[in-house]
């Protein structure tokens, strides 16, 4: 389960880019808190994390959201 279905439109391809789209803007938005780093098809992560948010990003995604 990496990041090279990114391009194919399934519904695990949109949750993954939805998971990392959501912590990158959380790292920016609060870079002292948390901070993500991506090298290819994984992701290092380290701090706090808003869950709710997460969640929510990915059930959008999942159901046709922005």
């Amino acid at each position: 389960m990496g990041t090279s279905h990114l391009n194919e439109g399934n519904l695990e391809a949109k949750a993954i880019n939805a998971v990392i789209e959501e912590l990158q803007r959380q790292a920016a938005e609060n870079p002292s808190k948390l901070q993500v780093r991506q090298a290819g098809d994984k992701l290092a992560v380290h701090g706090e994390i808003d869950v709710d948010a997460v969640v929510m990003v990915v059930v959008g995604s999942l159901a046709g959201g922005p």
